[in-house]
């Protein structure tokens, strides 16, 4: 079973429609029990960092993800729900994250934001994320990003404005800056290859 955590943010039919593509039992919920036992963990996110930590905190969300990563069970971010895996984001104010990545996530500097669109990814040898995938285009919607590499982790990057962080894929965490659910061909792909490995 995958369980996609419904703490009010983020397209969760979307993410469930794709993520049915690649496996048989999907479900929408916050119940602390089932996302614990899932086999995966998807983490949307839309919004401002510090509503969607606010939102997450109010249904217990850290506590969740804490218990799934001390169990090795795999946890997918995406969007805003990668961000929140980080130390701190500087949205707007200062505000604290899951602190399970180390670093902080800022604003792109870039002429024109927020950054929405099509960018091609550059990912490295040992991503087991992007098997058949690798510089491929993903789709992008956001004004802020985590741009230093987490040690030990295997960094995707991609360019707008400047570098930052595409995805990382550490021990029994994943996180995407971009939407795979929205990511066409590749996205689906991508999300297969995560599913095929819980």
């Amino acid at each position: 079973m995958i369980a996609i955590l419904d703490y009010g943010s983020g397209n969760l039919r979307s993410a469930q429609r794709a993520f049915e593509l690649a496996h048989p039992k999907v479900i929408v919920t916050s119940d602390p029990e089932l996302c614990i036992a899932a086999d995966g963990l998807v983490v949307p996110g839309v919004g401002a960092f510090a509503a969607c930590m606010n939102q997450l905190l109010a249904v217990g969300g850290d506590d969740i993800i804490s218990r799934r990563l001390e169990l090795g069970k795999a946890t997918f971010g995406i969007c805003v729900g990668m961000q929140i895996f980080f130390e701190r984001s500087d949205e707007k104010v200062k505000t604290a994250g899951l602190g399970i990545l180390p670093g902080e996530v800022s604003q792109i500097d870039a002429p024109i934001l927020p950054h929405i669109g099509w960018n091609t990814v550059s990912t490295p040898g040992e991503s087991k994320l992007f098997a058949g995938v690798e510089d491929s285009s993903f789709y992008f919607v956001h004004s802020y990003a985590a741009k230093n590499s987490v040690a030990g982790a295997a960094n995707t990057t991609t360019n707008y404005g400047e570098n930052f962080l595409a995805a990382v894929e550490l021990d029994a965490v994943t996180v995407t800056q971009f939407h795979p659910e929205k990511s066409g061909a590749a996205g689906a792909k991508l999300i297969s290859n995560w599913v095929g490995a819980l």
